[in-house]
């Protein structure tokens, strides 16, 4: 029996299919996170929602988006903590005509917070647990 023809083991976890980003949208990715990244540290910007362009909803084009976006962390120079990641695939979602929102979510006691982006009420970047334990702060 080959490798490649042997079952999976039950205890090993169900892989998932990865969408590979191309290089240009990594590169889109890592400039967006560059981007934020000076603008807030230089500026102190708000965070604002960017114009939607025309387009439709695709999940394969979310997936590749949201891994370009994992990937270009990757390579960024130091650790993206969770808004500049969530603004940045949020304006590459919105960019490539998808409608996403980020949301920024609390639980009171003990103190944590997070933010995600949703498109049509589904987390596209993060886990949907957030979505269910923690309280919205703001939609943008």
């Amino acid at each position: 029996m080959s490798i490649s023809s042997r079952p999976a083991a039950p205890w090993a976890p169900a892989r998932r299919a990865i969408a590979v980003p191309s290089p240009w949208l990594v590169c889109r990715a890592w400039y967006e996170l560059a981007r934020y990244d000076v603008l807030h540290t230089l500026f102190r910007a708000e965070v604002r929602s960017t114009p939607l362009r025309a387009g439709r909803s695709d999940a394969a084009r979310e997936a590749a988006i949201c891994e370009a976006v994992e990937l270009a962390c990757c390579f960024y120079w130091k650790p993206m903590l969770c808004l500049p990641r969530a603004v940045c695939t949020m304006r590459l979602l919105r960019s490539a005509g998808i409608d996403a929102q980020v949301v920024i979510g609390y639980r009171p006691a003990p103190f944590f917070s997070h933010a995600w982006v949703e498109v049509g009420g589904r987390v596209v970047n993060d886990s949907p647990s957030y979505q269910r334990q923690l309280r919205v702060l703001r939609t943008i």
